[in-house]
């Protein structure tokens, strides 16, 4: 799967949000100023070519929609952050979230305990 530049994930995000839309549903997401019509156009173009996303045809519209599911694309992207940052270790991953207060302990906790009664 590749990687997705930082325009191409946040139109991603967008429409794994709205599932599915056209151009102007996923220009009504972003923030003042909106991109032009023709750069989120371009990232479109560019998604479908990576095999991102696909579109349907209604007249002359397209109707855009995720062909990668958001769970999918980031289990691969922490999966990598894993592996290229932290020797591939889960364990060394969540002590630096810790360290640098980014997951208390009191989080780390419940999610063990989240995770023990999982079964």
């Amino acid at each position: 799967m590749n990687k997705l530049t930082k325009a191409e994930e946040q139109v991603m995000q967008y429409l794994w949000t709205i599932e599915k839309g056209f151009l102007k549903d996923i220009l009504e997401h972003f923030p003042e100023p909106k991109p032009h019509t023709n750069t989120v156009s371009t990232i479109l173009k560019i998604l479908m070519e990576k095999g991102f996303v696909d579109y349907t045809t209604f007249g002359r519209q397209h109707e855009y929609f995720a062909v990668v599911s958001k769970e999918s694309y980031s289990g691969r992207s922490i999966k990598s952050l894993v592996r290229n940052y932290f020797e591939g270790s889960y364990k060394n991953a969540v002590s630096f979230l810790v360290e640098k207060n980014e997951m208390s302990v009191e989080d780390l906790e419940k999610l063990l305990d989240e995770l023990k009664n999982k079964d």
